[in-house]
């Protein structure tokens, strides 16, 4: 008699997926505000929008994301709590960029083989990220899908809901000629540029995760996991004081995709290239892999992590209240007329 076939036999176990949902409730549960009207395991998740106070014209702001290979660096260490993290900043500062704070996030977990403890490590970290923000972790959904990633792999996307007064949205349309663009610093490559990373690192000059570079302190799989930094509790002052003109999170395409797509047509950002000391683990790359500088750019964030527009006379204040908060602050660069282009200087 033929042997039955099963869920579980095929490759899906719906008890370690129960046992997943049961570990990571309490983490969730941590984030709610009394806005959340509804815990994990329903059918969708309820949020009491008539709490948002001080709103005029509340405008809703949403962002999706994934954290891409750099998951694969997390795979090598067997450390997730840190991709958990990065995953919420990011959407966080990508909402930001338009004046929003941030209210829920919901996740998306797919795997090749559901392990609660990995699901448990990748939700704590967004618990963390969550708390944070003051945003609400109030749901998701793990898949596991055999067949169609390969074993060990893994995908982790997030969704952020926001809000901002319409009045108060951060468009760049008054960017003008003369404005200051500060930089504030990046805690490493944060989300993107990692499949080059890869190449050079592990593959071309032969580390381990586990090696220490000549001149660091850590081992390559701790730089290159270093959690996406949150800008929110830093610039949501200047916002609501109207102070920002434009705010770009420098993220994939760098500074050359993310800056214009803030700018207005007729003006430039004008970058000083040597305004800021690079970070050494792009040097690292970049020599380890011969990668040109034009590549560098377009594929990481340098060392800043989000561009900040500002009126020239506003600079010195701005900055001091930035650094206040904890930001390390450059000025980069400034508006000079143009096509809606990153100019770098020296070229």
């Amino acid at each position: 008699m033929d042997e039955p076939i099963t869920y579980t036999s095929s490759g899906v176990n719906i008890d370690a997926g129960m046992e997943s949902l049961k570990r990571i409730g309490a983490k969730a549960k941590e984030t709610h505000g009394k806005n959340v009207l509804t815990g994990l395991g329903g059918f969708g998740s309820l949020y009491d929008i008539s709490t948002i106070k001080n709103f005029k014209e509340p405008v809703l702001v949403q962002s999706v994301d994934g954290v891409g290979t750099k998951l694969m660096v997390a795979n090598m260490l067997n450390r997730y709590d840190t991709v958990g993290i990065d995953i919420v900043n990011h959407c966080v500062n990508d909402i930001l960029c338009q004046g929003a704070r941030a209210l829920t996030f919901l996740d998306y977990i797919a795997v090749e083989s559901l392990k609660p403890e990995q699901i448990e490590a990748l939700v704590t970290g967004m618990a963390v990220a969550c708390k944070q923000s003051g945003v609400s972790l109030v749901g998701g959904e793990t898949a596991e899908l055999p067949g169609t990633y390969a074993k060990g792999e893994y995908d982790l996307v997030g969704m952020i809901t926001g809000v901002v007064e319409k009045s108060q949205i951060i468009t760049g349309q008054n960017i003008e000629e003369g404005n200051t663009i500060l930089g504030l610093a990046s805690s490493g490559l944060h989300t993107n540029g990692y499949t080059l990373a890869r190449k050079v690192i592990f593959d071309k000059m032969g580390m381990s995760a586990t090696t220490i570079p000549e001149g660091f302190s850590r081992t390559i799989g701790e730089v290159l996991l270093a959690p996406h930094k949150d800008y929110s509790e830093s610039l949501l002052p200047l916002i609501d004081r109207r102070l920002i003109k434009g705010l770009a999170h420098i993220t994939g395409g760098g500074f050359l995709d993310n800056i214009p797509r803030v700018l207005p047509s007729h003006v430039n950002a004008v970058i000083q290239k040597n305004s800021w000391e690079i970070p050494p683990v792009f040097r690292l790359i970049q020599e380890g892999g011969t990668v040109p500088e034009a590549d560098m750019f377009r594929t990481f964030n340098m060392g800043i992590g989000m561009a900040v527009i500002v009126d020239a006379k506003d600079t010195n204040a701005i900055k001091g209240d930035l650094e206040k908060a904890g930001e390390t602050v450059h000025e980069i660069g400034e508006i000079k007329a143009g096509e809606g282009k990153t100019v770098f200087y020296p070229a």
